[in-house]
């Protein structure tokens, strides 16, 4: 079975070139969204297997709605957390947040995320 994904992210270029790169690799992307009212309400009428948070969402955090997902809304999907920045940029959030774990942008692929989904208690998508 496909895994499906939601991507979440107020870039719509990049929404759309992950879209296209993540389902030529093989992975489902059941939507998109720019907002977290967006994804809660995608997560719930869709219900991903995971989703992918942009740290930063414009004015609004990326990291209270991966706790949002995680603690209320997920569905049990896995949450993972994604940025232009590097991880190391951003190893104090990450440590925080109850994702699964993060992922730079320019690092995205349907092999990592599905790393993610075989080890559960990763905190790193390479």
């Amino acid at each position: 079975m496909a895994v499906r994904c939601l991507i979440v992210d107020d870039n719509h270029a990049f929404l759309e070139a992950a879209r296209t790169l993540l389902e030529r690799q093989g992975l489902t992307i059941a939507g998109v969204a720019s907002t977290s009212a967006e994804a809660l309400r995608a997560t719930e009428t869709l219900r991903p297997e995971v989703v992918l948070v942009d740290v930063w969402l414009g004015a609004e955090s990326g990291l209270e709605l991966a706790r949002q997902l995680v603690a209320d809304h997920g569905h049990g999907a896995t949450v993972i957390l994604i940025s232009a920045r590097s991880e190391v940029d951003l190893a104090d959030l990450i440590a925080l947040s109850p994702s699964a774990g993060f992922l730079a942008k320019a690092e995205l692929s349907a092999d990592a995320i599905q790393g993610f989904l075989d080890s559960p208690s990763a905190r790193r998508g390479m």
